[in-house]
């Protein structure tokens, strides 16, 4: 399985480097074409300090976000799934309008016009009522919007173990077989 990352610069890097970490050990995951925004490297930079994206698996490939030249630009030759995590309300938005002025853009109606898995973990709130018509245009599109909704119920010790609640769910809808270990449970 070949799986675009996309990276904006909302807050939540946390989100994305976990959800890395968890592709790169599965069986399935053959590539991790990753793009970065450039506010989305300093966000990175901010909350992760010195955690370099290309140092976590041989299986990740950074592309240059002000290129087409890469598979995924194409509907020939789209990755098996994209999420976007965190992904800010601007990009959010420019993706709604149908504006592909950069990869991360490009990818992300490749995989709606294709009919391929699009998840967006949207890290905002309040919502404005312009961020909920996007986000509505984008259901209605194709793609599933996954709040990055940490859940509690598990008793998480840690800063990863919150942020793997919502990571849980985004392998979950790629259809990936992960633990499950942040699922409710009768206690």
């Amino acid at each position: 399985m070949r799986i675009t990352v996309a990276i904006t610069g909302a807050s939540g890097a946390i989100y994305a480097q976990r959800l890395l970490l968890f592709l790169a050990t599965h069986e399935k995951v053959e590539k991790i074409y990753t793009i970065i925004t450039k506010s989305g490297s300093e966000v990175w930079k901010h909350e992760l300090l010195d955690v370099c994206v290309s140092n976590i698996s041989p299986k990740i490939e950074i592309l240059d976000n002000n290129s087409f030249f890469t598979p995924i630009a194409s509907g020939s030759n789209a990755a098996d799934a994209m999420v976007i995590v965190p992904a800010s309300m601007g990009s959010i938005g420019r993706i709604a309008a149908g504006v592909s002025t950069t990869l991360l853009e490009r990818a992300a109606d490749v995989q709606l016009k294709e009919r391929l898995p699009l998840i967006i973990v949207a890290r905002e709130t309040p919502f404005s009522l312009i961020h909920l018509r996007n986000l509505t245009a984008l259901t209605e599109a194709g793609a599933v919007i996954l709040p990055a909704c940490p859940s509690f119920y598990s008793s998480p010790t840690s800063i990863e173990e919150v942020a793997d609640t919502v990571v849980e769910r985004i392998l979950d809808k790629l259809e990936l077989k992960n633990e499950k270990k942040y699922r409710w449970n009768k206690k």
